[in-house]
């Protein structure tokens, strides 16, 4: 792990060169999002192949003012999915973290027409939003949101 780098737990995908954390407790439904964002190729909508960064743990280190995500050597390429096991994918090596992406629970309410909000991260403000991860429309919510971001 790079000098003045850490690990943080969630998921992180990548479009293009930028990323996304996806964050939540465990079995909230992290991989899954991760996995259907993967699954939605390029689009009119959509316009790069989205990609793994990590699974469950995720690297994060600045580099010249930015956050960078990365896997950890152990788990490159590697993504659980429930009731299958650990499969393989060709994962990205590394992305911009712009987005934050906290889990609910179906129970809990999300605004409709959220105030934008950040999280601190290193001494970064991230944009953050929160998803119900099992909706139907929940990776491409995720994506609209990573694509709309600097």
């Amino acid at each position: 792990m790079p000098a003045g780098s850490r690990i943080l737990h969630g998921t992180a995908i990548a479009a293009g060169q930028k990323g996304a954390l996806i964050r939540g407790a465990s079995g909230s439904g992290k991989s899954d999002l991760a996995l259907r964002c993967l699954g939605l190729g390029p689009s009119f909508l959509l316009p790069d192949d989205v990609r793994l960064i990590a699974d469950d743990n995720v690297v994060a280190g600045l580099d010249h003012g930015q956050l960078m995500l990365s896997a950890p050597a152990t788990i490159a390429g590697l993504l659980e999915v429930r009731g299958i096991g650990i499969v393989t994918v060709n994962p990205a090596p590394s992305a911009r973290l712009v987005l934050v992406v906290d889990l609910a629970a179906p129970d809990v309410p999300i605004d409709r027409m959220p105030d934008p909000a950040t999280v601190d991260i290193e001494g970064l403000a991230i944009p953050r939003i929160v998803l119900h991860p099992f909706e139907a429309s929940a990776p491409f919510k995720l994506l609209l949101a990573l694509y709309s971001q600097e």
